[in-house]
């Protein structure tokens, strides 16, 4: 299999490293989180001008025709400034359920919304009890009339405060767990009914609580076949968790660099501390652990097309458990009594 970047992709890498390098230091990231809804608006206009936000939709609905290597690049860079703003939420997440099961009016409708940075989108699927069964949905939608009825509460839906459409999970026949059964609203994120409550989260991003009480979808705001979501929303979590992976690579990059001019720069006995062996060791150490997560991010990237779920979710499963093991143990990696290293830490878990 070819690993190597097309010249498309390279420029790509190129221009998102570069802006991010210009514009999202840790300073201007502290600037950024005092911002509403604890991201920026005006960076979020700026990736609309780069074209970062129609990157992974196909051409004919208004976006850029890219796939889940250009999607890699764009995360990977963004883990490298711990970015604040909803590309996962409303690109990859809600943005993903829209590329493949939405109808060609919703793409229509929507993707170039997404594209020029002027709606951001939601995904409202975990609840309280479902832990990682991802078929766990007790939120129920019934029929009234021609519209439908929705009542139940989600959490965790990143951005899910911030964001003008909701795509949300319901269960519309079957038990609580069963994978038939599961159907995708598209429903306005101050729609009656809707009772958000925004929080910030561990790594500085924001995510919702959202009840749901008495919220009238149409039938036309149905995402995909009615009963029939599951394989869709089992794909893009999937695909979602390959995005992490990338940004949890791209934070261990900057951590390396950081930590490389570290050993450079600081003197001790008269010395570079970066002269001592011991600390060349830990460095090569921290070094193959990155080029490790990379070829697992790599995996995760290339595994996303699997058709196969079974395959495709345990070599997803087996990179995010391996990325997740690197980040700790790298960020442990100069954890002794005279290490005067920065702290820096990633700001997701894959």
């Amino acid at each position: 299999m070819d690993f190597d970047l097309s010249g498309e992709q390279r420029m790509l890498k190129d221009s998102v490293d570069r802006w991010m390098a210009e514009n999202y230091s840790f300073d201007q990231r502290r600037g950024y989180l005092k911002c509403p809804g604890g991201w920026s608006r005006d960076v979020w206009n700026q990736y609309a001008g780069l074209g970062l936000l129609g990157i992974p939709f196909a051409e004919a609905d208004g976006g850029l025709g890219g796939g889940p290597v250009e999607t890699m690049l764009v995360m990977e860079a963004f883990g490298r400034g711990l970015t604040l703003e909803p590309y996962l939420a409303t690109v990859v997440l809600a943005g993903g359920l829209l590329r493949l099961a939405g109808s060609p009016g919703h793409r229509q409708m929507l993707v170039p919304k997404i594209a020029d940075g002027s709606v951001t989108l939601g995904f409202a699927h975990a609840e309280r009890h479902s832990r990682y069964d991802i078929a766990d949905v007790s939120t129920i939608a019934r029929h009234e009339g021609k519209d439908w009825i929705l009542d139940g509460e989600k959490v965790l839906a990143l951005h899910g405060e911030s964001a003008e459409k909701l795509i949300v999970s319901a269960r519309t026949s079957g038990s609580r767990c069963d994978t038939d059964g599961i159907t995708l609203f598209l429903i306005a994120g101050a729609a009656p009914g809707i009772e958000r409550r925004g929080y910030a989260t561990q790594d500085g991003l924001r995510a919702a609580n959202i009840r749901l009480d008495g919220v009238r979808v149409s039938r036309e705001d149905v995402i995909g076949d009615p009963g029939k979501a599951f394989p869709v929303i089992a794909r893009v979590i999937d695909e979602a968790i390959a995005a992490v992976c990338a940004e949890a690579v791209g934070a261990m990059t900057a951590l390396h660099a950081l930590t490389v001019e570290y050993l450079k720069n600081r003197r001790q006995f008269g010395v570079p501390i970066g002269s001592f062996q011991v600390l060349q060791h830990r460095a090569v150490d921290m070094l193959i652990t990155l080029e490790l997560a990379k070829s697992m991010a790599i995996l995760a990237t290339m595994t996303v097309a699997e058709d196969d779920p079974e395959r495709r979710s345990l070599q997803i499963a087996a990179a995010k458990a391996q990325i997740g093991r690197k980040r700790h143990s790298y960020t442990a990696a100069w954890a002794s009594p005279w290490s005067t290293t920065p702290a820096i830490t990633s700001s997701v878990s894959p």
